[in-house]
């Protein structure tokens, strides 16, 4: 089986059900094989870049190729390209879909967790969903910091309540998918920490390096998520950061020139929720208006974090713009889900930029995200019980 340009293959992929190969190459052409005859049974291509990533949805209606430019691209089994967008600026590094849903609907709902990685440092969380009514939707949740270098790989657990990842900083971070808190933070690696990858049955997981080596990892049978309360949790994101995982957490919001000045005045977790516009001009003598500001909105996307750890809700469930949870959920023409009042709010002040991206929107169609409101619903209904 030959790649039909000639290029060098850089990624290959077998469907779930082993019935269809991917493969993509450094010239961005992506090729879906049938894996039982060896036969080209699609070609497609990206715009920009080598495909380096690749990842199949758990019932293999779709695939996900990442590029070296940086863009996701999304693909049905029939190899038509769904949609395609910029996720990391520098570049993919890998791409992995969680094999469990995130929510469940009724009528074929299908919506699951799938993380991207690249050479901005980043690893993004994104809310895949596919069925046949309603379409297709990608949907960017979050993003997971902690790394200070290139992120080279990322893997779900089995049951999909963690995330692996391996970083250019040499570090391994295992990340709780549902509160997104970091649980452990390895740094045995002395080298680039390349790949990782998680036991399917067992309480392992593996991670390879440049420094030669593969190291395995064993979960306490009792604790592999290191489970507490919500609360717990909330506390444990906030109040018990030291000043270091405060310095840490600068450099990951590309704040690192702040470090010295946080570290003079003893910032810590508690103090850095409570940081004031004030106390940033008048204590910490920060002098840019702009720094000011940028620092003030990375601190309240914390509090907002903690709040919602607080209350239990899923984020993906709270809208954007009121940040309490949606009654009327609708789809703005950005891609992103809000509650229908709040929206129609914004766009009746003439508004016309995503709350979202502050980019301009194509079109003030909201159109009702049925298969969001039921996955609410009976969120709801469960809760409440």
């Amino acid at each position: 089986m030959e790649q039909p340009t000639g290029s060098p293959v850089r990624v290959c992929r077998f469907s779930p059900d082993s019935t269809c190969l991917v493969s993509g190459a450094a010239d961005g052409t992506v090729v879906l094989w049938n894996a039982q005859t060896y036969k080209l049974y699609r070609c497609g291509s990206v715009k920009d870049g080598s495909l380096v990533a690749c990842a199949f949805s758990p019932n293999g209606n779709l695939f996900v190729t990442g590029s070296s430019c940086g863009d996701l691209t999304v693909w049905d089994d029939k190899m038509r390209c769904l949609h395609s967008e910029k996720a990391h600026d520098l570049g993919i590094t890998c791409c992995d879909f969680s094999s469990q849903p995130v929510a469940d609907g009724e009528q074929g709902l299908q919506f699951f967790r799938l993380a991207s990685c690249g050479q901005d440092c980043q690893i993004k969380i994104w809310v895949v969903s596919f069925t046949h009514i309603l379409g297709f939707e990608l949907k960017y949740k979050s993003t997971l910091n902690g790394h200070c270098a290139p992120v080279l790989a990322c893997a779900f657990s089995h049951n999909g309540q963690m995330l692996v990842s391996g970083s250019v900083d040499k570090s391994v971070i295992v990340y709780d998918t549902n509160t997104e808190n970091i649980l452990h933070t390895l740094t045995q690696h002395t080298r680039y920490v390349t790949s990782c990858a998680f036991a399917p049955n067992t309480l392992l997981f593996a991670t390879g390096s440049m420094d030669k080596t593969v190291n395995i990892w064993q979960f306490d049978l009792e604790t592999p998520c290191q489970a507490r309360s919500t609360e717990d949790q909330a506390k444990q994101f906030t109040e018990d950061w030291s000043e270091d995982d405060v310095s840490m957490w600068l450099c990951a919001q590309g704040l690192s020139d702040l470090v010295g000045i946080f570290k003079m005045n003893n910032i810590d977790g508690r103090e850095l929720l409570n940081l004031t516009k004030e106390s940033l001009a008048d204590d910490l003598k920060i002098e840019s208006l702009g720094l000011r500001s940028k620092v003030l909105r990375k601190i309240e996307e914390l509090r907002t974090k903690v709040k919602t750890l607080s209350s239990g809700i899923p984020d993906e469930f709270l809208c954007p713009i009121t940040r309490e949870i949606m009654k009327d959920p609708v789809i703005a023409s950005d891609g992103y889900s809000y509650e229908k009042e709040a929206m129609e709010n914004w766009i009746s002040k003439k508004k016309r930029t995503s709350p979202m991206t502050n980019l301009l929107l194509p079109s003030m169609v909201l159109t009702p995200n049925r298969t969001l409101k039921m996955a609410i619903s009976r969120w709801l209904e469960t809760h409440q019980k």
